[in-house]
């Protein structure tokens, strides 16, 4: 027998979303709130001359500038305000909960319920403002190396900058929690979904361009490229909705007079338990020599400049680390996310148990037998998805982009499912919501 909110789900149509009210203004306020963002990638820093920096980026758009132009939308490009997107909030709430594992005072303050939450994520917040000053600060040293890009290179521009490209990040970070709470999804990851397709247009028209001048790429490629790309597509969404569900037996309990029945759930394990953390944190290390030879300049020592050849994108012992690193932060996050010992004690503190095991330590150890095995393929997953672009390029052109799979192909699938499943959800309680009403009436009738 299915259950309620399975039958309301199956006659939701669009005659039910048209009289969501609310749904619609939800979708209204992030419609907008998306175009205050994109418009905010098309506002350049002051003091930059644009032709001297496109010309610039143009000779760097394949490697460290060109992989977080995606993610900011053409904002690197055009070294907008928004330049460094969301992407030091990501960075900082990824440090916070692998603190929160092994400082005790943190893991302390995050079981503290809703106040404790509150704090962490006001501690994420000053780490953001600290990696985005780092960041920032580096980005007008940058700058200001490249000849003819600033017009009044100094003190002042150093400043400027640097408070603008943290301001940008701030503010974005507001917008994405305004978006959480007034519109529809998440607000952060929307931001980044929205900064990939906005670029999404512009790559195919390159890539089609390519084909038809014959430069770097054939025809022929590209009709394999888009059913790869769709294949990809496909992939993702089976593996991300992919969960293994552990049956829980509850005792029966007596009620009054009345012993009521024993009642059976499921615990669902994903397969993917940790998301897209593990690829942003791997490339965002990967960068780090990279960043760290742009900001030095011409004058780096040579073992940076040599480290930095050493992990360029495209070699070899760049992708090996890269999928090393991939496959431990899948592994070390998802131990962060998914404490098998507090899931074993709530079991066994609401009466829960899974058949065969006796509950605590021994339901503990089968939960860590079977996330362990979950982990290693979603590990292995993460990996294929994130290499293979990396692989093709570098065997055969550098002109196939990066969205037939890697990162961005991640975000925007699961961006995509988590967003339609809240949809659904409010248009689930809308129902609900209604059949109640009607309920009402009919009793007031009678």
């Amino acid at each position: 027998m299915t259950s309620a909110a399975e039958q309301f789900a199956s006659n939701i149509n669009l005659a039910s979303f048209a009289k969501a009210e609310e749904l619609k203004k939800r979708l209204l306020f992030t419609l907008g709130a998306l175009i205050v963002y994109r418009l905010g990638t098309f506002v350049p820093i002051p003091g930059i001359d644009p032709v001297a920096f496109s010309s610039g980026f143009q000779s760097q758009q394949g490697g460290l500038l060109g992989t977080l132009n995606i993610f900011a939308g053409g904002a690197v490009e055009r070294m907008a305000i928004f330049a460094l997107n969301i992407m030091p909030y990501i960075s900082a709430s990824i440090i916070m909960q692998l603190m929160s594992a092994v400082i005790p005072s943190l893991e302390a303050i995050k079981k503290e319920g809703e106040q404790g939450r509150r704090q962490i994520n006001q501690y994420t917040r000053y780490l953001t403002v600290f990696l985005a000053t780092m960041q920032g600060y580096f980005i007008a040293v940058s700058l200001m190396g490249q000849a003819g890009t600033v017009t009044n290179p100094g003190p002042y521009f150093l400043a400027t900058t640097t408070i603008t490209l943290v301001g940008g990040v701030m503010f974005l970070l507001w917008l994405g929690e305004q978006i959480t709470a007034r519109g529809v999804g998440n607000g952060v990851s929307l931001i980044i979904f929205a900064g990939i397709v906005a670029e999404l247009p512009r790559a195919i028209a390159g890539l089609l361009d390519q084909g038809r001048t014959g430069a770097g790429i054939g025809g022929g490629a590209i009709l394999v490229i888009a059913a790869l790309a769709l294949g990809l597509i496909a992939f993702v969404v089976f593996m991300e909705r992919s969960q293994r569900r552990i049956l829980v037996q509850y005792p029966r309990r007596q009620v009054g007079q009345r012993m009521t029945q024993g009642e059976k759930s499921h615990l669902p394990l994903k397969l993917n338990v940790s998301g897209v953390i593990p690829p942003i944190f791997a490339s965002s290390l990967l960068l780090l020599p990279a960043t760290a030879a742009g900001a030095v300049g011409e004058g780096s020592p040579d073992w940076l400049q040599n480290l930095t050849y050493l992990f360029a994108p495209g070699r070899p012992s760049y992708i090996a680390l890269y999928a090393a690193l991939i496959i431990g932060f899948t592994f070390i996050y998802t131990s962060v996310v998914f404490n098998v010992e507090d899931v074993a004690d709530n079991l066994k503190k609401y009466g829960g148990f899974v058949q065969g095991y006796r509950p605590g330590a021994r339901t503990a150890e089968y939960l860590d037998f079977v996330l362990t095995r979950l982990t290693a393929i979603g590990a292995l997953y993460l990996t294929f998805v994130c290499i293979l672009p990396e692989v093709l390029k570098a065997s055969y052109s550098q002109s196939i982009p990066v969205y037939i799979g890697g990162t961005s192909l991640l975000i925007v699938v699961s961006v995509t499912l988590d967003t339609v499943s809240q949809i659904q959800g409010h248009l689930v309680a809308q129902q609900y919501e209604s059949l109640i009403k009607k309920s009402k009436l009919r009793g007031g009738r009678r």
